[in-house]
């Protein structure tokens, strides 16, 4: 994954990997970001708030991701991962997303500061891995609004592109695609079904995240007004789903993947949609 900081005359490689990053010749850098729009425009342009890089904060992160995605690459729970992915059973599910294509792109949504959250560099970590090991994952994308620039342009390093749009979790899948969201909101995996409900694209989702099951659970044990209206459309694809729960196996990575599964979705929309209308007809 070659990577190079722009406006640069001197570089600091490293031996060891497939990456560089360049400072620039004068202490610390300006880069221009879209500038975000009133509420009243309706605009979800996005950028980092800082507005100066800082190289060797870039080069600190660099080594620090760098040592986190070797360790869990070495780790037994890397080892269970993989071995439950490549299982016949998931293997069908992912090449059924897949279809007739020969990639899926990844997106990767609300993995928080890489620099100051321990889980969100072990989540990140894991994210490359998979790249690095199926030659069906293809383009990486990522958001999430708390991204500094500094962390922005690591990621960039890393191979992944920052969006310039806060997407809210909204996007289609017109494609295969894996959408990696680890640990974050409800609303953002609700919004995520809602976004594809029509068209045939469920079957183009597979999805890391956390449990359905939980949420379901959750408001079995507690009717919370809030929860059922930020899980309406997870609830109603109950019957339309098949769920693997990820094992932790070590308490060294269980904060960053307790609770997180693999979902794959049917696309028998119109039976759901006609349940999922019926079922809101009855709340009101």
């Amino acid at each position: 994954m070659a990577a190079s900081a722009k406006s640069s005359t001197r570089e600091k490689p490293n031996p060891t990997e497939e990456w560089t990053i360049v400072l620039p010749r004068h202490g610390k850098q300006r880069r221009k970001f879209p500038e975000i729009k009133t509420s009243e425009q309706r605009d979800t342009s996005w950028g980092p708030s800082d507005v100066e890089t800082d190289p060797e904060r870039e080069i600190k992160l660099m080594w620090k991701m760098r040592n986190y995605i070797k360790k869990l690459e070495e780790s037994q729970f890397y080892r269970t991962f993989l071995d439950q992915i490549q299982t016949a059973e998931m293997l069908e599910y992912f090449s059924n997303v897949l279809g007739s294509e020969s990639s899926m792109e990844m997106v990767v949504y609300g993995i928080g500061s890489i620099e100051s959250s321990e889980s969100s560099r072990w989540q990140l970590a894991l994210a490359i891995l998979m790249k690095r090991k199926f030659s069906w994952i293809g383009c990486m994308e990522v958001f999430d609004p708390v991204i500094s620039l500094s962390e922005s342009r690591v990621l960039e390093a890393l191979g992944f592109s920052v969006l310039s749009v806060n997407e809210q979790g909204r996007r289609k899948a017109t494609r295969p695609t894996l959408f990696f969201l680890p640990h974050c909101e409800a609303e953002l995996y609700d919004h995520l079904l809602e976004a594809n409900w029509r068209g045939g694209m469920l079957n183009r989702i597979v999805l890391f995240g956390n449990s359905f099951e939980v949420y379901e659970e959750s408001l079995s044990l507690c009717q919370n007004s809030f929860l059922v209206d930020s899980t309406k459309h997870m609830l109603a694809l109950k019957k339309y789903r098949k769920e693997f729960e990820i094992r932790t196996v070590s308490d060294d990575y269980f904060r960053a993947f307790n609770g997180s599964s693999w979902h794959f979705f049917e696309t028998v929309v119109d039976e759901i949609t006609l349940q999922f209308q019926s079922a809101l007809k009855m709340s009101d």
